[in-house]
């Protein structure tokens, strides 16, 4: 009997121990699929340090990437707790078209009913972003940044030929940046959110796995 091989992993990356957190704990039992959680590090050089390491191993060398943590909203109007799938990833060195945006705002739409859902560019950057610079990011069309999400999925296409995806979860906003008072409760609220997307990224790649007709 010949053995035959398992399907392709789904690697998922976070940047903050907080983040890892609600993700494990986001998971009780019921997710299913094969999946890796990877703790990356802040800031763009150490997730793509810890990318290229983790898909070095054979065992996730064709694995599906999804980025995902908390980010910054661009656009007025975003709340703590809002979620962002982008279409596509950008920095520097260069643009990442995502895949199955439009499954992975349909799942957590139904997982989380009532949660805003953003779609559009996710940019990236190596520092915390405020005022005058948030504008200037908005204005060239993305709607929300982070540091380690364009990092991630550039590193990802770059070591083999793979589906990649961003989800993330604002944790400031316009009206409601880091240096405020309300920082506390919007940072609990997107925990929160956090800690429920799990299954939608689960389905995200059991699709991916569908014979495609």
């Amino acid at each position: 009997m010949t053995n035959q091989p398992g399907p392709a992993p789904l690697l998922i990356a976070c940047a903050l121990g907080i983040e890892h957190l609600a993700l494990r704990t986001g998971d009780r039992g019921g997710a299913g699929g094969p999946y890796a959680v990877v703790r990356t590090g802040m800031g763009p050089r150490a997730a793509e340090r810890s990318v290229t390491g983790r898909l070095g191993d054979p065992a996730l060398a064709d694995a599906a990437v999804l980025a995902t943590g908390f980010c910054a909203g661009l656009a007025p109007g975003m709340h703590p707790g809002d979620l962002v799938v982008a279409e596509e990833t950008r920095d520097p060195r260069g643009t990442v078209v995502c895949v199955g945006t439009e499954l992975l705002v349909k799942e957590l739409a139904r997982l989380l009913p009532g949660r805003t859902v953003h779609t559009g560019p996710l940019t990236g950057s190596d520092h915390v972003v405020r005022g005058p610079e948030r504008s200037a990011l908005l204005a060239t069309g993305a709607i929300a940044v982070d540091m380690e999400s364009a990092a991630t999925l550039l590193s990802a296409v770059r070591a083999g030929d793979r589906p990649v995806a961003a989800v993330r979860v604002v944790v400031d906003a316009p009206e409601h940046e880091l240096v405020r008072i309300g920082t506390v409760r919007g940072g609990i609220s997107a925990f929160r959110v956090l800690r429920s997307v799990l299954p939608a990224f689960i389905e995200w790649h059991r699709s991916l796995l569908l014979p495609r007709r």
